[in-house]
């Protein structure tokens, strides 16, 4: 197997710089011990103004084969149309087509250049380069066309000429073989190692080796600044893991969490932090009122719980007097409203937006209306949480199929989010900073735009009620505002007109007379004439 990576200079800038940045000296040849048998580093040419330096792997099929016996992680693993039976474990087309085995040998060699460390001349480490990378044999799953894909959204001007399979019988056709070249005016080395080293066996399909979880964290390495981005990341995340879902899905969800992170400025760790750590709960069982959200994503049904509600989200409330009536928490009260409205609505695809441990959609889905929820939520952490509590693992499959949990923003746009009868905002809104809630409003009513939108948020003039509430204090520590009843329905006013929706505003919880309920709701929707005649009974029903 070989690769080649050539740059050009001049006396200010010489091309043997190249020689630095490798951590191989251009008029040494060297050779390496890598797991596939032999890697040799040469330079065919080294001057100031071309250089070129060389790995060729020198494959050990009889040693791969005899780790493999020895249960050793060697093991090859054939790529498909590989042949099968013992023969093929010796004779095939390792030894000459670039794979996992050139990737991995890649990593040893040139796993200082990798980090982008240049120890004898720092300055060199990011300086963009003029590259040309060579394969002269790739198998490429997907052909040429395949090969552009991966390359050119990465800024590399690519040719990819399929190989035939006889230069004497053309007639016989391609094989599944190009030559890749790549040509870059601008690239640091370590960026274009770390492209080439993850999308050699994306290519190939293949890997030589068993997957795992240790693969997640390689692929976030080597991807990082250009994978999150890249448009075909699912594509090169999927073939990377070998199609292990479990693997692919945790590497999406990390990918997205990166580039949510870099778009707030941000670390990932404070937006993965929605559900803290000692709200760990076992599977099934109801989490305390308040365990709360991050910015801009969602708090868990139950946040204004912290100020003093009775008991813990998801208790049962008994029937009966008027102290047992006030003593149902409100994190339920909530909950059993945004069920009535979702029923009054007679939706049956319904988004939980922030959705958190999951305590709503454990809800929703007990209720054999809805056929399908789906849970968002941009902590990862929030969404395993969420998996626990539902049992999806343990689902039957026709139960499996009614739920979906993925991470995004609900300050971006996100086509996944089209289609739903309804959408849940349940104490959301209060976690976005000002500034940014008109990126949600748009998201939300202007993009995803489904046929009805639920919003609950805490009612500021009611605080005074919380005994245990400091005056002026907000509910949670990670509320941005709490909007009094006026505040909330000029806002809901001014989004419905704003998106073309109609709305109505409702309280939620004991309704006192002088400050109002302690959560109100509004209830956006689309409709007909009758629904409009409904809103107005609503408004003056609640005093409006």
């Amino acid at each position: 197997m070989l690769v080649t990576i050539a740059t050009t200079g001049d006396a200010g800038r010489p091309a043997t710089d190249l020689g630095h940045l490798l951590h191989k000296h251009p008029e040494r040849h060297q050779s390496f011990s890598v797991t596939a048998g032999t890697a040799h580093v040469f330079y065919p040419e080294a001057d100031e103004r071309r250089c070129t330096a060389a790995l060729l792997l020198e494959i050990d099929s009889v040693g791969l084969v005899r780790a493999a016996g020895r249960g050793g992680r060697r093991g090859a693993r054939p790529a498909p149309g590989h042949q099968a039976g013992a023969l093929a474990q010796y004779v095939n087309d390792r030894p000459y087509a670039a794979s996992s085995l050139l990737a991995v040998a890649l990593g040893q060699v040139f796993r200082t250049a990798l980090r982008g460390e240049c120890r004898a001349r720092p300055e060199l480490a990011g300086r963009p380069l003029p590259l040309r990378i060579t394969v002269p044999a790739l198998p490429a799953y997907g052909g040429p066309e395949l090969v552009r894909r991966m390359f050119e959204p990465l800024g590399w001007r690519v040719t990819a000429d399929p190989v035939p399979l006889d230069e004497h019988f053309p007639q016989w056709g391609e094989s599944r073989y190009v030559r890749l070249a790549l040509e870059g005016d601008g690239v640091p080395l370590a960026e274009a190692l770390r492209q080439i080293y993850v999308l050699l066996p994306v290519l190939d399909g293949a890997k030589h080796y068993w997957v795992t979880p240790e693969e997640v964290d390689k692929l976030l390495r080597a991807g990082e600044g250009w994978l999150p981005y890249h448009p075909e990341h699912r594509l090169i995340t999927g073939r990377y893991l070998h199609r292990r879902a479990a693997l692919t899905r945790e590497a999406m969800q990390r990918l997205e969490l990166a580039r949510l992170a870099e778009a707030d400025d941000a670390e990932p760790e404070e937006l993965d932090n929605a559900v803290p750590e000692e709200t760990e709960e076992t599977p099934g069982t109801a989490g305390t009122a308040g365990t709360a959200g991050t910015a801009g994503t969602a708090g868990t049904a139950g946040t204004a719980g912290t100020a003093g509600t009775a008991g813990t989200a998801g208790t049962a409330g008994t029937a009966g007097t008027a102290e047992e009536e006030r003593q149902v928490p409100l994190a339920q009260r909530r909950r059993e409203a945004i069920l009535a409205a979702l029923a009054e609505l007679g939706a049956e695809r319904v988004l939980d937006l922030g959705c958190g441990a999951g305590h709503l959609i454990q809800l929703l889905l007990q209720d054999g209306r809805f056929r399908e929820v789906a849970g968002v939520d941009v902590s990862v952490r929030a969404l395993q949480f969420a998996a626990r509590r539902l049992r999806l693992e343990r689902l039957p499959e026709r139960q499996r199929e009614r739920v979906r949990l993925f991470q995004s923003a609900l300050t971006y746009t996100d086509s996944r989010l089209k289609g739903y009868d309804a959408a849940v905002l349940c104490e959301v809104v209060e976690h976005v900073d000002p500034p940014r809630l008109p990126a949600l409003e748009y998201a939300v009513f202007g993009h995803a735009r489904p046929g009805a939108v639920l919003v609950t948020t805490p009612n500021a003039e009611y605080n005074v009620r919380w005994e245990t509430l400091p005056a002026g204090a907000f509910r949670h520590p990670d509320h941005r505002f709490e909007w009094d009843r006026a505040r909330f329905r000029e806002w809901a006013d001014a989004t419905a007109r704003r998106y073309g929706y109609r709305v109505s505003v409702r309280p939620v919880g004991p309704d006192d007379p002088e400050v109002g309920a302690p959560t109100q709701l509004a209830l956006f929707r689309t409709g007909t004439e009758q629904d409009q005649n409904r809103d107005r009974d609503d408004k003056r029903e609640a005093g409006a």
